[in-house]
């Protein structure tokens, strides 16, 4: 997440990366300088590149937003489905802090928050439609109520996972948390995505008859 900077474009690169972790880390508060210093450049820099801290957020927004949905679609429409998500699970520790900066971002609240909450929902939406086309996701009778709820749960799930050991007050090494909660709930989820839940399906036509 953090190349060597060899332009203005990459030395932009490198500072929107260094305050995903800093924001992940320590939250929104955090100030401009305190990104500057972690990244080795005058917070003057920063502005210059990113207008002001607010610009800084939007950027940072954006590059968490356009990783997750890659590797989502990458995920979603692997017609291998053991071998993409067991591939997924190798890396996972890469994906730290982008769940670190998800999660104070939805901690913080207030518009920005909900943006980024809107964001992923639509993304969903997209690369879930992408794998029902490539025959790796059932088709769902609808498909953005789907996405919402899905995106709603899992979001919050690990909001709540963050959330709870944030708490403690103790110094937290997000990539080894990202990999721990996935080792805990993988097998789970899978589990009910694969196989279902209820036994009796008729629920679903009485219920899509009365909502």
């Amino acid at each position: 997440m953090t190349p060597t900077p060899k332009s203005d474009l990459t030395t932009a690169a490198r500072i929107r990366d260094i305050a995903i972790e800093v924001f992940g880390d320590n939250g929104f508060q955090v100030g401009v300088r305190a990104i500057a210093a972690a990244a080795g450049v005058s917070p003057g820099l920063v502005n210059h590149h990113f207008g002001s801290k607010d610009g800084l957020r939007a950027a940072c927004d954006e590059q968490v937003l356009r990783l997750i949905r890659e590797q989502k679609w990458k995920t979603a429409t692997d017609t291998n489905v053991a071998k993409g998500m067991l591939a997924s699970m190798v890396e996972i520790e890469a994906y730290g802090p982008l769940v670190a900066y998800m999660v104070r971002s939805l901690q913080a609240g207030g518009p920005l928050a909900e943006s980024l909450l809107e964001h992923m929902i639509s993304d969903a939406e997209e690369y879930i439609q992408a794998g029902v086309e490539a025959g790796t996701i059932k088709p769902s009778r609808d498909p953005a109520a789907r996405a919402k709820y899905l995106t709603t749960v899992n979001v919050g799930a690990t909001v709540m996972y963050f959330t709870l050991l944030q708490q403690r007050g103790e110094k937290l090494d997000y990539r080894k948390l990202v990999r721990e909660m996935t080792e805990e709930f993988a097998l789970p989820a899978v589990e009910l995505y694969t196989q279902g839940f209820l036994t009796d399906p008729t629920i679903l036509d009485t219920l899509s008859k009365e909502i």
